[in-house]
């Protein structure tokens, strides 16, 4: 696509004419005036927008510096062009306007890069070399950071690497070429020099392989606040965040870290975090029936499952997992639960055999827990057995022997050899 920023010559009239006037009808159609008894308005009548003069040592008036602003106005030609009154009486600052925001239209930012790549001297190169100016003079002239400038000049360069424009030493001031499209503008310029630095870097490859412009991305890590307001006040945005940290933790360590000391030192949190694992314990609980056709009985014993609770362990997992993500699963994990845990223990009770092993199993697992913690009671931390002697002590000591005697007194009679 051709695009200049300076309008054809048929726009300024030759210089042996006489301009006509935009002068409004008075009301007496038909009535001609001659051009000479009209007064025309000089190019000093006209006010002209300020432009900084092109002097080698002073600077430009002062303008907005801010790097979100684009660059305003076109070379002296296009100048010469929009300030001509149109001829169908539009104000000629409408028209103006109107052009100006033409030429952005179909090439975006290629448009003033063009200004740049001309009009500024690529390195290397010694000013007495070329007309070129500095990026720093080029800016003072502008009335805008030099950085800006550079954030021009380097998309340009880019774009010239690929062959999209030519390169700085093909242009001479004030040169037209081809410009391309303005969509693809934003694929070589971006607005925030923390783009070139390593977290930038590290920020538009993120951004790039989400398929999102890296401009986006760089300006909500620039401002954090705003961030936050966000995830505060909208769910879909907090969903967002809660799905990044997730994916963030799996390859950082000081993350999961800080966010298990979060959780702990919240009440709000811990709960949250034990309803939970609750809830992923039972589904555990029922997804093992399932896949692996066992089950773990309540005394602890593992025994295959019968094809009934197979079948209906299948049915209550199904149905969890086709609930949604921002669904509550406790309460569909605990009818699971429940459900199974109810058919284990009539699956047991209905086989002689498994029923006595169940009895034992439990019997076992009883004794091994009050024998540990019997070994755990000691005196030898009691220096003085005066200060922690209690009436009570005494008394559940000698119940606790004589229960021991009685089960023990039991168990021999259930011996084989007695």
């Amino acid at each position: 696509m051709s695009v200049t920023t300076a309008h054809s010559a048929s726009a300024v009239p030759p210089a042996d004419e006489t301009p006509a006037t935009g002068a409004a009808p008075t009301g007496d159609e038909g009535f001609w005036v001659e051009p000479g008894a009209v007064e025309t308005r000089t190019p000093e009548a006209v006010p002209a927008p300020e432009v900084p003069a092109q002097s080698s040592g002073g600077t430009a008036p002062a303008r907005p510096t801010s790097d979100e602003t684009a660059p305003a106005g076109l070379d002296g030609a296009a100048e010469e062009a929009v300030d001509a009154t149109p001829a169908d009486g539009v104000d000629e600052q409408i028209a103006r306007d109107a052009r100006e925001f033409g030429v952005y239209a179909r090439t975006g930012g290629w448009a003033f890069a063009l200004k740049v790549a001309r009009s500024v001297r690529p390195g290397g190169e010694m000013a007495g070399e070329t007309p070129k100016v500095s990026a720093k003079h080029f800016a003072e002239l502008a009335g805008c950071s030099p950085e800006r400038v550079m954030r021009y000049y380097k998309a340009w360069d880019k774009a010239a690497d690929d062959g999209m424009v030519p390169h700085f030493e093909a242009l001479a001031p004030g040169e037209e070429v081809d410009l391309p499209d303005a969509d693809v503008w934003l694929s070589y310029y971006s607005s925030r020099s923390s783009a070139t630095s390593d977290r930038g870097t590290a920020i538009t490859a993120a951004a790039e392989a989400e398929g999102i412009r890296p401009t986006k991305a760089l300006e909500v890590a620039e401002n954090p606040t705003a961030l936050r307001a966000a995830i505060l006040a909208d769910p879909s945005t907090a969903q967002a965040a809660r799905t990044a940290l997730l994916d963030r933790l799996k390859e950082d360590p000081a993350l999961q870290t800080e966010l298990a000391r979060d959780i702990a030192r919240t009440d709000e949190l811990k709960k949250a975090v034990a309803s939970e694992t609750q809830a992923a314990s039972r589904i555990g609980y029922v997804r093992q029936i399932v896949e692996n056709g066992q089950v773990k009985t309540p005394a602890g014993q593992v025994i295959d499952a019968t094809a009934e609770l197979r079948a209906e362990a299948e049915r209550h997992l199904s149905l969890i997992d086709e609930l949604d993500d921002d669904e509550d699963t406790g309460e569909w994990a605990t009818e699971a639960y429940d459900t199974v845990k109810e058919l284990v223990v009539q699956a047991v009770e209905s086989d002689p055999e498994l029923r006595v092993q169940e009895r034992r199993t439990k019997f076992y697992s009883s004794l091994q827990k009050a024998t540990k913690v019997f070994e755990e009671l000691t005196l030898d931390d009691a220096v003085d057995l005066d200060a922690i002697y209690e009436d009570d002590m005494l008394e559940r000591l000698e119940e606790l022997q004589q229960a021991l005697s009685t089960c023990i007194a039991a168990l021999r009679k259930a011996s084989p050899g007695e």
